[in-house]
């Protein structure tokens, strides 16, 4: 009986050896993999409209997102966004449709780049704002945003003539946005 009662013995000690181990592989591969999939949310990030600088009739700025403490997650390669005010100006998007998508965390930041034509025209308008729509609602531990950030517009008028009265926006970029 006695080789019975070790069999039995080393095969219930093996099963919890076995199933703890499962389990520690389980929440270590989870504890890892969580924050890449995840997109960010508004409420994971502090977001800006940053100013780039001036030069030839052209203007530089960046909507900047800054990860907040504590917070982990990604932002696609582009994102929708649009215009307040400013009927006859329009955004377009230089960055290809597969770009990139950039991780932040813990008070990192990504930039997309800004450019539009200033000065010159015989029309101008001036936006009121950008509004940005985050990618996702609900964070990873289930707080719910508005997707919807919305950035009042301090950079003056912008061409509305019909042949240049595009505001270009490009790809996703990692790293805070330049400044003059």
């Amino acid at each position: 009986m006695t080789t019975r009662t070790n069999i039995r013995r080393s095969a219930a000690v093996l099963l919890v050896a076995g199933a703890a181990a499962g389990a520690t592989v389980l929440a270590a591969d989870t504890a890892v993999a969580m924050p890449t999939d995840f997109h960010c949310t508004s409420g994971q990030v502090t977001t800006r409209l940053v100013y780039g600088g001036a030069g030839a009739g052209g203007r530089d700025a960046a909507i900047q997102f800054t990860a907040k403490q504590g917070e982990t997650c990604t932002l696609p390669g582009t994102l929708p966004i649009d215009l307040v005010g400013a009927r006859d100006v329009v955004l377009s998007s230089d960055a290809a449709p597969d770009a990139s998508s950039v991780e932040i965390g813990d008070g990192s930041s990504a930039h997309i780049p800004l450019h539009w034509s200033a000065i010159g025209a015989p029309r101008q308008e001036t936006p009121l704002a950008i509004t940005i729509t985050a990618p996702q609602e609900t964070s990873p531990r289930g707080d719910t945003s508005d997707p919807r950030i919305t950035l009042p517009w301090d950079f003056g008028a912008v061409n509305a003539a019909p042949e240049s009265h595009t505001i270009r926006t490009g790809a996703m970029t990692a790293g805070t946005a330049p400044t003059v």
